[in-house]
């Protein structure tokens, strides 16, 4: 099969969907006949000319289609997780989707950044509820006052903008038309916000149901089944007496017999799978409890001096490109925080797309397979995967992945964890954590790429452990598990 043949295996599949899930994540039937006539290998984006309404067309037409295409792939996962009698037999359909809109997202950018080179607005980055969205202002003689991404040159060339000057003042191209505004607002964070008002609202019915049924269970301790009533869950408690409440994280807390692992950190253009791309992947290996093996190299290199590999192997970093429209806008918040500038990580300067490479998904996944792997905050991790990895949703789903999330081990078991104005569930950041740990010296910070965040991560996840045993807390604890422990999945029937 050619790297673009699973896109149309990807259609393919979706009669299986289509029986499974006729509605989006915003209760929207589905228009499964467009899916079909989507173009996910070559884009999905609107190229107008360059006239100011043309622009402002593109730029609402290409809102529209991915509000659709992302309201789809957020309903995939909960589809394909609780699809018991296997009607759908593989999560390519959500990966090609994801795939054409992060380009869909690209164009995007590219039509914000065109439309204030031609003074059509000003574009700010604004914190909206639980999104950053762009906020298009009239132009009004300057440009964005807090737009973290690059500037692009009419040319098409990355950096065509020198710093400190806005797109606009370096255009030559002058349009003194207005466009109305109001109709291409990015509408992401009241999307978001009312899906969450919604499934509050399905929760909270389903506890006073359940509640009702354990009110009306005879033996008035239990809900049927055995289930303690709601609300009735003794706290686990960490190492200092300290109780956070049980927390749904809580499935991803280590076993007492853990020990062969592999420790694994990303590094992305942002925060959001569907529209960003993975650009660095470090991972290593770490043994919790059995010696280290032998044969394996003594020493490894990193980019910090003073870490030391200590019981660390097969250490592995993989640097990944990104698109060319997305190396033009650039990225200074992610060059900022990872020293990472993606206008050098074009797919034109020979950097290889993680989404278009099937032989590094193809090894990660072997690699994530092989025994458990952790992460800090897992479900970041997790949520890319499903989206860029193939074959790792339907391997989770069939319980071959498991997963250990670091994040609730400081939260519940971390006695330096306690909640303060500025943290009310306590300070569980890696860089926090790991040096709490002794993983991380106090003069240093975490460094946000992958490898150097792995190897901190599993220090400090083995020098808990070994201090939470010679306690009898955590998992030697009275509630903690036996066996591996994290979260996996098994078939249900």
């Amino acid at each position: 099969m050619t790297d673009r043949a699973w896109f149309d295996a990807a259609k393919g599949d979706i009669p299986q969907w289509a029986a499974s899930m006729p509605k989006d994540a915003d209760g929207t039937t589905i228009d499964w006949d467009w899916v079909r006539s989507l173009d996910l290998a070559h884009g999905v984006g609107t190229i107008p000319e360059s006239t100011p309404q043309s622009i402002h067309d593109a730029l609402k037409a290409d809102y529209a289609t991915r509000e659709r295409l992302e309201s789809i792939i957020a309903q995939c996962n909960s589809a394909f997780m609780t699809d018991f009698d296997r009607l759908i037999g593989s999560y390519r359909l959500p990966r090609a989707l994801a795939y054409a809109n992060r380009r869909l997202n690209d164009n995007i950018n590219t039509l914000l950044h065109l439309g204030e080179q031609q003074h059509l607005w000003a574009v700010s980055r604004e914190r909206r509820g639980r999104a950053t969205i762009a906020v298009l202002k009239p132009y009004s003689g300057s440009g964005p006052s807090n737009d973290d991404q690059g500037m692009l040159d009419l040319s098409g060339e990355a950096g065509g903008a020198s710093a400190g000057n806005t797109a606009a003042e370096n255009s030559d191209v002058k349009f003194p038309t207005t466009v109305a505004l109001d109709d291409i607002q990015d509408r992401t964070a009241a999307i978001l916000d009312a899906r969450a008002k919604r499934r509050k609202a399905q929760r909270f019915q389903k506890r006073a149901g359940d509640a009702a049924m354990a009110r009306a269970n005879l033996s008035g301790a239990t809900s049927p089944g055995g289930a303690a009533l709601p609300g009735g869950a003794a706290a686990s408690g960490n190492a200092t007496g300290h109780h956070p409440k049980p927390d749904w994280r809580d499935a991803y807390l280590p076993g007492r017999d853990v020990d062969a692992v592999m420790g694994i950190d990303i590094e992305t253009t942002g925060i959001d799978p569907a529209r960003d791309y993975i650009i660095d992947v470090g991972f290593e290996f770490m043994n919790m409890a059995s010696p280290r093996p032998a044969g394996e190299p003594e020493t490894y290199a990193y980019e910090q001096g003073y870490y030391a590999a200590g019981d660390a192997y097969g250490q592995s970093r993989l640097a990944f490109g990104v698109p060319p429209e997305n190396a033009a806008l650039g990225n200074a918040l992610i060059a900022k925080l990872t020293g990472i500038d993606v206008r050098g990580r074009s797919s034109e300067a020979g950097y290889r797309l993680f989404d278009e490479w099937p032989q590094a998904q193809a090894g990660l996944l072997a690699r994530l397979t092989q025994q458990p792997y952790v992460a800090h905050n897992a479900t970041f991790e997790h949520s890319w995967f499903m989206l860029n990895v193939a074959g790792y949703a339907e391997s989770y789903r069939a319980g071959r992945i498991t997963i250990i999330d670091t994040l609730p081990m400081s939260r519940q078991w971390d006695p330096g964890a306690v909640p303060t104005n500025e943290h009310p569930y306590g300070d569980n950041t890696l860089d926090a954590y790991a040096k709490r740990q002794g993983a991380l010296d106090s003069a240093h910070n975490e460094r946000h790429l992958g490898l150097e965040d792995s190897h901190i991560m599993l220090v400090a996840m083995k020098h808990h452990l070994a201090a939470l045993k010679a306690q009898g807390k955590g998992p030697w604890g009275p509630a903690g598990r036996a066996g591996v422990g994290g979260k996996s999945c098994g078939r249900k029937r």
